[in-house]
């Protein structure tokens, strides 16, 4: 029985750890991207800290319909600068999510959502906008 329950928690805590660690980096996103056809969306935010970016997760990115819509056009990956100490990400994480913002949003606006090409081209990119989630996703697929 003490087995079973020491082999339950170790799956449990790699599950986790993995869960953690199964956004795409960057590089993995433009590989995904020429191989697919797709565009990337660079998603900015502040996950503990900033209001619009909060209300744009809920209205708009945190949606199924998002998530179908985007899944036909693009690759997504996560740019999140939480504040708090108990949500900071790996430094590793940290690192990727700098050089990402220093090259697509150097000035540091919160929320952004910044569409590129797969061989890194910003294209276009929007905050947040009071805007059916239909109407958010056809902006983004104009760029």
């Amino acid at each position: 029985m003490k087995t079973i329950a020491l082999l339950l928690s170790v799956l449990a805590i790699s599950m986790a750890s993995h869960a953690q660690s199964n956004e795409l980096n960057f590089t993995e996103a433009q590989s995904l991207a020429q191989k697919e056809g797709k565009h990337i969306i660079v998603i900015f935010k502040g996950s503990d800290w900033c209001a619009p970016c909060i209300k744009l997760e809920k209205e708009i990115l945190n949606t199924e319909e998002f998530k179908q819509l985007t899944k036909k056009h693009f690759i997504t990956v996560t740019a999140d600068f939480p504040r708090k100490k108990s949500n900071q990400l790996p430094e590793e994480r940290q690192k990727h999510n700098a050089a990402l913002a220093e090259k697509y949003n150097s000035n540091g606006y919160f929320p952004l959502v910044a569409v590129v090409d797969a061989k890194g081209k910003l294209l276009g990119a929007l905050g947040y906008e009071k805007k059916s989630v239909s109407q958010y996703v056809e902006k983004l697929k104009a760029f």
